[in-house]
């Protein structure tokens, strides 16, 4: 009886002190674990040193003398030329026997294009000879005006036929050659980058 009440003490403080211990622990992390429970290590943030690895000076500078003379060795090189392939004909298409097949269009298709050809030759032709006669009309309705203006004063016969030299550049968007197509919404086509890609 008497060891048991002696031991009494001792034991409430080491329990005593493992609660305190327990209690701060879990207080200042979340990892703890209870002391009553399985305990585990906490877990590891960080990856362990890598030995450092000693370098040879010797060899070191033997790899800088060899990176030294595989730089000149590139500078005395020629310069390698990109090709063109743009302007390179495939050997496929420089076949000689190669001949696209064209179906024969029928009696009424070929006399209708035929007609369709004579008409726009007549209709192109009387349009050059509208054209023709309007500048002749304009060329001698100038040269009538210019004439009156010389009678009138020779400084404003000269200030007249004096050449513009902000008159060019001249730009003007002429017709197409196929008229356009209204309301018509372009594709949204794929475009596969074929680009060689060249390294030195």
């Amino acid at each position: 009886m008497f060891p048991a009440v002696s031991r009494a003490p001792s034991l409430l403080r080491s329990l005593r002190s493992a609660q305190l211990t327990w209690h701060t622990q879990y207080r200042e992390n979340h990892w703890q674990t209870s002391l009553l429970t399985i305990r585990a290590s906490l877990p590891m943030r960080a990856e362990p040193p890598k030995k450092k690895k000693k370098i040879d000076p010797k060899r070191e500078h033997q790899i800088k003398d060899r990176m030294k003379k595989k730089i000149k060795r590139l500078e005395k090189a020629p310069q390698e030329l990109i090709p063109i392939e743009d302007f390179i004909t495939p050997v496929k298409y420089m076949d000689d026997t190669r001949v696209r097949y064209v179906p024969p269009l029928p009696f009424e298709e070929s006399e209708r294009r035929a007609l369709l050809i004579k008409k726009w030759s007549l209709y192109k032709k009387e349009e050059h000879k509208m054209e023709m006669a309007a500048i002749k009309s304009l060329m001698t309705a100038q040269e009538e005006a210019l004439r009156e203006l010389r009678l009138e004063s020779e400084e404003l016969y000269q200030a007249a036929i004096r050449r513009d030299d902000g008159l060019f550049p001249f730009e003007r968007e002429g017709p197409s050659y196929t008229p356009p197509v209204p309301n018509f919404e372009a594709p949204a086509g794929k475009c596969n980058d074929i680009t060689r890609v060249y390294t030195h």
